[in-house]
């Protein structure tokens, strides 16, 4: 059966950093576009960066860019997702995803880790 673990999350003052992971198990990772999305309680599940699988090319949205990298390590088949300057609004539960293209839709996203809590507090 596909499966992502995702793992890294912590509490984190504001401003501070976090650098969070996604592996595969029971499949190879390199092959597919991987996307970062994240909820908080009461609000929809949002999409925020994604890589390709074809030539590694990254997206991001207004809300992260600047602050957050995506990057894949090809010899490790996995995905790091680096996380600064850190504010209360980015506390949320974190997943990566696995899909055949990147999308900001989660419905296109055929594989989800079980998530990593992301706490941003002073």
């Amino acid at each position: 059966q596909l499966q992502l673990v995702d793992s890294g999350g912590g509490l984190v003052q504001p401003g501070g950093s976090l650098r969070l992971s996604c592996a595969a198990s029971g499949f190879t990772l390199n092959d597919y576009a991987i996307g970062w999305f994240r909820q908080a309680p009461g609000k929809e599940r949002e999409g925020f960066t994604c890589i390709s699988s074809t030539d590694d090319s990254t997206f991001y949205t207004d809300s992260v860019k600047g602050r957050f990298t995506i990057s894949r390590d090809k010899a490790k088949d996995t995905v790091s997702l680096q996380m600064n300057s850190l504010s209360p609004k980015d506390t949320a539960l974190y997943y990566c995803a696995a899909g055949p293209f990147c999308s900001w839709s989660s419905y296109d996203y055929n594989t989800w880790g079980q998530g990593t809590q992301v706490t941003v507090s002073s």
